[in-house]
């Protein structure tokens, strides 16, 4: 099965999310789950199938896993795939052992999370497969849903996808309402090049060619170029290399499946696309349960 490499490094720890699936338990659960303990012994013991009904990209298994041992310590896992792999329809991604009432209580939450995860990181792949045999990479945006962007960045990876900032401490993206505020793109730069550490790169967005010369005369490391067309990029590309070769270029606005590899073959390093984690289709899956 097709794998990110190292995906399994970019798990974050537990500490991160158990916070967010405790949450998400609370909203489901309410005061406890009627149904389940008006219709099962509570004694009951089963096992859980997590079942593809579907093919995609595997993601967030370790949270559906948190979900399940929130509800209930003593059940136990097995059959466990690997995250970033490929599975296939009618594929069981994950097996759940033991009480029959607490499987049932979990399931909602574990599979909401993992849906969608998987939905972000099978995108996120086909995204990746399109660039192959670039140089030019992918990255996703913090267009994400709130209190879940750590969980749908991790995702992004899981497919093979890159990312932006996490938040807008990890670094100065200087965009059009910056620049109105400040003055200019010169007045803007300079601002944040006084004030800023030495360890943070600053990037500015820019719509054409006098608004990226000046942002490199001004300083710029790194230029976004907003919602140009790919004929225009390859011409702002070799503009901005002849002005300085060591610029850093991303290409932003409007990219998707059909067209990412036409802006990458304009020559910027980077291609941005928030469409990864605000219009990706969640995997169907389902839990089956048997005694």
């Amino acid at each position: 099965m097709a794998q990110a490499p190292g995906i399994n490094s970019f798990i974050p720890p537990r500490a991160l999310y158990e916070k967010t699936v405790r949450s998400a338990l609370m909203e489901d659960v309410g005061h406890g789950d009627v149904t389940t303990a008006c219709t099962v012994d509570e004694n009951t013991l089963g096992t859980g199938r997590i079942i593809a009904k579907e093919k995609g990209v595997l993601a967030g298994l370790f949270v559906a896993i948190e979900a399940f041992r929130q509800v209930d310590q003593e059940l136990s896992f097995s059959g466990v795939m690997e995250e970033g792999s490929s599975f296939q329809e009618g594929e069981t991604l994950l097996a759940i052992r033991g009480r029959a009432s607490s499987i049932l209580m979990a399931e909602r939450v574990a599979l909401n999370f993992l849906q969608r995860l998987c939905g972000i990181a099978t995108l996120s792949r086909r995204f990746f497969e399109k660039l192959k045999g670039t140089s030019c990479r992918v990255v996703g945006t913090r267009k994400t849903t709130p209190n879940l962007r750590l969980l749908e960045k991790y995702a992004l990876r899981a497919g093979g996808a890159m990312n932006h900032r996490f938040s807008l401490s990890d670094g100065i993206l200087i965009k059009d309402n910056h620049i109105a505020a400040c003055g200019g793109i010169t007045a803007a730069v300079t601002a944040a090049r006084q004030r800023s550490p030495h360890t943070l790169k600053i990037e500015v967005e820019v719509t054409d060619l006098d608004q990226m010369k000046e942002a490199i005369d001004a300083g710029a490391d790194i230029l976004l170029l907003d919602n140009m067309n790919p004929e225009e990029i390859k011409t702002a590309v070799a503009a901005a290399r002849n002005l300085d070769p060591g610029i850093v270029l991303e290409a932003s606005g409007g990219i998707n499946l059909e067209n990412i590899r036409e802006y990458a073959s304009t020559g910027v390093d980077i291609v941005s696309s928030g469409a990864l984690t605000h219009s990706f289709k969640s995997i169907d899956l389902s839990l089956k349960l048997k005694l």
